[in-house]
This record gives C-alpha cells, sequence and structure tokens, in this order.
C-alpha cells in the first residue's frame, strides 16, 4: 500500500493526542492452538493503520512533546536460527520502506526507551489501546504494560487511545476506499463463480470452495470472515457456519462472504436459488427484501442518524409483511427481522465507530437487509457495500447482480449443473 496512507494516519493521530502524551500499540501475537501449533497471525487493527506493517511482537510508540512529534517502531534483532525454521523478521530497511517510520530500534531497548521518556519529556499521559472485548478472559499484554506503568510512574495518567483511532477509522480515505473496492471487486468474482457452479445434491461446502478458489487464484491472503453458505433452513440462523449440509430441492443458498485486500474488508450477501430457478413464494419474500434495501439506500445522506437505517428497513417489512398476514406489529415483525440492516466497514469486517452518530462523506457501511421464515425454509438476506459522499451515497458493490431477473439469466446462460 501506498505508505502515504500511514503518514497521514499518524498525523491525523497526532492532531487528536493531547500535548505531553506518548501512545504505545503492539502488533499483537498470533494465539497458541495446541501443543507447538499456533493460529494464523492478524495484526492488531489500530497499530496496522498507523503503521502499515503486519509482523507480530512489535511496538510502535508515538510521542508529542512541546509541538514536537516523533514515532519509534521497535522491532526484532535478526535471528538466523529462528529463520531456518519460520523466515526472516523484518529489517530496519523494510521497516523504513513500508511504514515511513524512520526512527527503528530494537525491541531489547523498549523499556530503556520508554523509561527515558518519560523522565525527561515532562509526559502526562500515557495512551494505550485499552478496549477489551467482554468474552476475554486474560489479561491482555497491554493491560499488563498498564499496570506495570501505573505502578512505577504513578503521577503519570494512563489513558484509553481506542475512542480516537475509532473517530479516526471511521472515514475512509480515498486510499482506503480503493483498496475495498479491490476487495469487492474479487469478492463479487467469487460469488458468480459459487453461483456457475452450485447445483441441487451438493454440500453447502462444495458451492463454498468455488468462491475460495477465486480469492486463492487472485492472491488473497485472507478472508474478511468465516464464510457463511446456508442452504434452506441454515440459512435462518444468522452466523451459521458449518457449511455441511447437502443442498436440498428448490432450496436457496444463502452466501455471506468477502475478501480482504491490505485487511480492507468486503462484506458481501447474497441468495440465490441452486436450481437456478426461484420458486413464486421465494421471489414474493426475496423482492421484499430487495425492496427494503433499496429504500434504505435511498436515503444514506451525510446528516442522517445512523440508527435511522434500521428503521427505514422496519418500515418497509412491516408494510409489506402485513399485506401477506406475517406480521402486523414490531414484535411480530422481530420473528422474522431480527438484527441490524447496517455497521462500519473498513480494516474490521464489523469496523470501529459509534452508531450514535450522523453519516458522514467518507463512511463505509453495510446495508444488509432480511427476512428468515423458519417454518418454510426460507431465509434471504441481500448486502451491499455503500460509502456516504457529499450529496448521498455510492454502492460500491453494485456490479454484483442482485436482482431476480439477473440471477436467473446468468445461471440460465452460465451454470455448470448438470
Amino acid at each position: 500500500m501506498n505508505r502515504e496512507l500511514f503518514i497521514g494516519n499518524r498525523k491525523k493521530f497526532y492532531d487528536s493526542l493531547e500535548e505531553n502524551s506518548i501512545c504505545i500499540l503492539f502488533s499483537g501475537k498470533a494465539p497458541k492452538k495446541s501443543a507447538d501449533e499456533m493460529y494464523s497471525f492478524s495484526v492488531n487493527r489500530n497499530f496496522y493503520y498507523l503503521t502499515g506493517i503486519d509482523e507480530q511482537h512489535l511496538v510502535v510508540v508515538l510521542k508529542k512533546s512541546n509541538g514536537i512529534t516523533e514515532t519509534t517502531l521497535f522491532i526484532h534483532k535478526a535471528d538466523p536460527v529462528m529463520e531456518k525454521w519460520v523466515g526472516k523478521t523484518i529489517s530496519e530497511e523494510e521497516a523504513k520502506e513500508r511504514s515511513a517510520i524512520n526512527k527503528i530500534v530494537y525491541k531489547e531497548e523498549f523499556f530503556s526507551s520508554i523509561h527515558k521518556i518519560l523522565v525527561t519529556d515532562n509526559i502526562n499521559n500515557i495512551y494505550l489501546d485499552l478496549e477489551r472485548a467482554s468474552y476475554e478472559e486474560e489479561t491482555t499484554l497491554t493491560e499488563k504494560l498498564a499496570k506495570e506503568l501505573k505502578d512505577k510512574y504513578p503521577y503519570i495518567y494512563i489513558r484509553n487511545a481506542y475512542p480516537i483511532l475509532s473517530e479516526l477509522r471511521m472515514v475512509k480515505s480515498k486510499d482506503e476506499i480503493e483498496e475495498i473496492k479491490k476487495a469487492i471487486a474479487i469478492t463479487g468474482e467469487g460469488i458468480l463463480n459459487a453461483m456457475r457452479n452450485a447445483k441441487t445434491g451438493m454440500r453447502e461446502y462444495e458451492v463454498e470452495a468455488y468462491f475460495d478458489f477465486v480469492l486463492k487464484t487472485n492472491g488473497v491472503k485472507d478472508f474478511a470472515f468465516k464464510t457463511i453458505a446456508a442452504s434452506g433452513k441454515n440459512a435462518t440462523v444468522l452466523h451459521y457456519s458449518d457449511n455441511h449440509d447437502l443442498i436440498g430441492e428448490n432450496e436457496m443458498i444463502l452466501m455471506d462472504l468477502g475478501a480482504a485486500v491490505n485487511y480492507y474488508n468486503a462484506d458481501i450477501t447474497r441468495t440465490f436459488p441452486v436450481s437456478g430457478k426461484f420458486t413464486d413464494r421465494q421471489k414474493e419474500i426475496y423482492n421484499i427484501v430487495l425492496k427494503a434495501q433499496q429504500e434504505t439506500i435511498k436515503a444514506i445522506a451525510p446528516g442522517l442518524p445512523f440508527k435511522e437505517l434500521n428503521l427505514i428497513t422496519r418500515r418497509v417489512f412491516l408494510e409489506e409483511l402485513s399485506k401477506l398476514g406475517l406480521a402486523h406489529t414490531d414484535e411480530e415483525l422481530s420473528k422474522y427481522y431480527y438484527h441490524g440492516v447496517s455497521h462500519h466497514l473498513g480494516l474490521d469486517t464489523h469496523d470501529v465507530g459509534s452508531r450514535e452518530i450522523e453519516l458522514k462523506p467518507g463512511m463505509v457501511l453495510t446495508v444488509e437487509p432480511g427476512l428468515y421464515i423458519e417454518e418454510e425454509s426460507i431465509g434471504i438476506r441481500i448486502e451491499d457495500d455503500v460509502v456516504v459522499t457529499e450529496n448521498g451515497c455510492q454502492v460500491l458493490s453494485s456490479s454484483i447482480i442482485k436482482t431476480i431477473d439477473e440471477i436467473e439469466e446468468f445461471m440460465s446462460t452460465n451454470s455448470n449443473s448438470l
């Protein structure tokens, strides 16, 4: 990626940082799987946002003191023995080239460097990324550092950098939007390959494999998240991901999936009939979901409260489902629609940022209404990725087919089904 992006990100962060402060961020480490096996490493997204580097066990320190800013990246010394087992770690030259950070120091000097800064530079605040998921049980490395620093330097305030970074990451730059577009383009190609090859009697994971193949052949290392390939009644389970069942006669498959390019994610959902033809009932419900999505997208513009998006979706659903005798009240609607219609999208699939806000240009959102009728084995969700513009919005995934006519025509003329 263009390192100017990360220079700009650091500048915005420094502008938001209090004077006489430092911020310390860790790149993270791969969690243990079993015995000596580790899960794949995935970089802390706030660290990546400020550095552009995705190697584990690194630390970045950002200092703002007396009107002067300085960024220091702490890396590993080369270890010839470990290089034979796991490959080379990032060198000083590579780190400078990728991040545009000029001060590169070895990790062995981290604590002595921090001590020197704290006792000589009149530092009043230490910012750490203290966001913590409620389900995380183990004390994080950042929390351990916070306690150690608080005990050793009780006169310095420990502050949370997470709200600042969340606020900055909510609005995407042109470069960031371009990366998301690349991820969406590959995702769209993968969806078409899944549609082209899906057929009744396959297992869900076989259809998923056709999507995976496109990502791998496009050089995509990471999926935005674990693919959902849910047929029949499974599609009424929002985060179903076993992807193991046989696809029955006249069933649809709901595919919620995305590629990641340079850690920027796509998040798209398409629902289609494996036979290539929707039943009349499937068409009826599908068009209601599509109408709700179109009406919600039409309303997106700067100044609209984020929460208004879901209210628009619910209004359309209630109006249409009442005609079918399925739902006449909000409570009855909740049986068939039980999630929000939108979330932020970026370096995380469910990206950081408040929903208690008004929309601003540069925000990238999903719009993903769905209806789930378990007793009829119908689950339909349609999801697109949208960027807020000065006058409205642009659907970044508009090229990915989604109307009934488009899907049926594509599957009739491109299907590899027997």
